[in-house]
Formats: structure tokens, sequence, C-alpha cells
């Protein structure tokens, strides 16, 4: 049995550096959601919040329907 460590590295660290991208720009959609609330009682820029989130949340939506299109493919 012959393990390849080198692609084993390679799928780890790929997969490490996608999952902490994820998580950031899922982050950063909750914070534009967050933003948005503060900035309808404070003047503008809630449009522009909510923007950015929805983008942030399609970004993730993407990222996810593209690993499930892998895994069926």
């Amino acid at each position: 049995m012959h393990i390849d460590w080198a692609a084993l590295g390679s799928v780890f660290g790929v997969s490490l550096v996608v999952t902490v991208a994820l998580v950031g720009f899922f982050t950063l959609g909750i914070i534009g959601l967050t933003k948005r609330e503060s900035a309808s009682e404070g003047g503008g820029g809630a449009a522009l919040a909510v923007t950015g989130a929805y983008a942030c949340f399609a970004a993730c939506a993407a990222a996810v329907a593209y690993g499930i299109y892998l895994i069926v493919a």
C-alpha cells in the first residue's frame, strides 16, 4: 500500500483554505446584515451593507453548489 503524501497534503491545504474563506464570507454576510440595522437607524449606507451581505451569501452558496457538483460528477 502506497500513500501519496504530497497529494494528501495538497488536498488538506486546499480544503483548509476554502473552509476558512467560506467561513469568512459567511461572517462578512452576517456583519453586513447587522450593519444594515445600525445604518438604518443612523442614516444612509443600508443599501450598500445589504448588497455586500447578499453578495457574500451568494459566494457561499456558489461554493457549496460547486462542491456538490464535484461530488456528483
